[in-house]
């Protein structure tokens, strides 16, 4: 008898497969986890100097401040993890403690972290229109489109669009991005000698995770996991190393 496998039922096998410890444990890297719409992935610290020098102990490599993000309450150090695509290391910025910045959403969330967590990440995109239409044609709520900037040590203003979802599931699926036109990427003057190899998230409800991601056109690999979390395998100067 025929078996009618679709697209989604396709996506929720593949959710299980990679929920077995067999599957993980026997060099889960051989599959390619890093989602090609990756733009770039947050490590959120509590203090930007001492998130720095966290990663470079593990990496063997430093990454540059960028700048600030005005009326956001944040700050951040960049660093290459391959062709447009970085890491960024976000952090609350002390001079724009107690005002109404602070307060903002990832503002207010790092200031309580413990200790380095990769918090998110970025889906980059030409035509950030057509991401919102796919999410309302699949009954994806969505957070307004909104302009950011950033302020480099240099001077030089990055500027971009994005917008997050209203249901993020748990933080798993990305905010999108479109850069501005004269802005140049930030992979492309990062600090460099990092590779991004795997970059996957756990979750107790991995299939609906999976089925959202590709909803939204992205290919995204999720395995059943107690809690949502992240899982990046990263080489550097020093080897292979994984942060979570």
């Amino acid at each position: 008898m025929a078996v009618d496998l679709t697209r989604r039922n396709f996506l929720a096998m593949t959710a299980v497969a990679l929920a077995s410890p067999w599957l993980w444990a026997a060099k889960e890297h051989k599959i390619s986890t890093v989602p090609a719409d990756l733009d770039h992935i947050l490590l959120g610290v509590s203090d930007l100097d001492k998130g720095i020098e966290w990663f470079e102990k593990r990496s063997g490599v430093r990454a540059a401040v960028g700048g600030v993000h005005p009326g956001r309450g944040t700050r951040n150090a960049l660093l290459a993890l391959g062709p447009r695509r970085y890491l960024e290391i976000i952090a609350p910025d002390p001079q724009q403690a107690g005002t109404p910045a602070s307060k903002e959403y990832w503002a207010a969330r790092l200031t309580s972290l413990q200790e380095p967590r990769l918090i998110g990440w970025a889906a980059h995109t030409d035509d950030l229109a057509a991401i919102a239409r796919n999410a309302a044609a699949a009954s994806i709520a969505t957070d307004e489109p909104r302009d950011g900037s950033r302020a480099r040590p240099d001077g030089k203003v990055l500027r971009w669009k994005s917008f997050g979802l209203k249901d993020d599931r748990d933080g798993l699926l990305p905010f999108f991005i479109e850069w501005g036109r004269d802005t140049v990427h930030p992979s492309q003057d990062a600090p460099t000698g990092c590779k991004l190899l795997s970059f996957i998230a756990e979750s107790p409800q991995a299939e609906q995770v999976s089925s959202d991601a590709h909803s939204l056109g992205l290919e995204f690999a999720v395995r059943r996991g107690q809690a949502p979390l992240f899982l990046a395998r990263i080489s550097g100067k020093k080897g292979e190393f994984e942060i979570s």
